[in-house]
């Protein structure tokens, strides 16, 4: 390692390494730029999932005020992430059939990172770890965010233990099972809301929470729109169904009471 005094900006950041981490397969001009987008968008689900990780330990502490630097900093990230669509939308269909064809079965689908986010907010489909080789880190980060807590998990037992009443289906089960809404938690939240002044860290917390969520439907909206533009509705280059099946994901909520209890306000 070199002495502090020698660091330079280049080695420090490794850029010798980063910026040879692109190689195109083709000869198009407008392959590079798929590349690099989606690498920044694997470096920003690195952070998140580095993020995710001391707000789980903080909102398992019962430290509620002070997770909200890093929840904060997640929906930051992902409003960066969702304005990367624009760059990738300048992208043509024509510019990208004409190296579409060497990305193979290649899929952003089967980014591990971002499954272990949808995992560490709380989306859990065991069926994602199919498409990591056995024995991968890409596996083992799944199965790792499969098998913990997911931060509804956390935060539903932060409530518990600040006094509110939640049953023992919600605290205690399978936490790799996914999570099914349950009236009694958004009862409980809906109690924070009626109350905010009394309750006023579960509140913060809550709302914290529907920024992520809220940040997460957006980017996803905005990867559906960006697709159906480049390549309409064909199928995706790993054999999945494209743009139809990007659409059925747009409902999907991390923490469905913290929206379903707003009906009942």
């Amino acid at each position: 390692m070199r002495a502090r005094e020698e660091m330079t900006y280049g080695g420090y950041l490794a850029l010798d390494e980063l910026l040879a981490a692109q190689h195109p397969l083709s000869d198009h001009h407008d392959e590079l730029l798929f590349i690099v987008i989606h690498q920044t968008k694997e470096l920003w689900l690195k952070q998140t999932l580095h993020e995710l990780r001391l707000a789980l330990d903080l909102v398992r502490a019962d430290k509620l005020i002070e997770v909200h630097k890093n929840l904060s900093r997640v929906s930051r990230i992902q409003a960066v992430m969702t304005l990367s669509w624009d760059v990738l939308a300048t992208l043509t269909p024509t510019d990208y059939l004409t190296f579409r064809n060497v990305l193979g079965g290649s899929s952003g689908f089967q980014s591990a990172q971002f499954r272990a986010v949808e995992f560490r907010l709380g989306l859990k489909d065991a069926n994602h770890l199919r498409f990591q080789e056995e024995g991968s880190e890409g596996h083992a980060l799944l199965a790792e965010a499969l098998a913990a807590p997911s931060l509804w998990d956390e935060s539903n037992a932060a409530l518990a233990r600040g006094g509110f009443a939640l049953p023992a289906e919600v605290l205690e089960r399978d936490w790799a099972a996914p999570y099914v809404p349950s009236e009694a938690v958004e009862a409980a939240w809906a109690q924070v809301y009626r109350e905010p002044e009394r309750h006023w860290p579960f509140y913060q917390l809550a709302e914290k929470l529907v920024d992520i969520d809220d940040a997460l439907a957006a980017w996803r909206h905005k990867h559906v729109v960006t697709v159906e533009r480049v390549i309409g509705f064909k199928r995706g280059t790993a054999g999945t169904a494209g743009v139809p099946y990007l659409q059925s994901t747009l409902g999907k909520r991390a923490f469905p009471e913290l929206w379903s209890l707003r009906t009942r306000l």
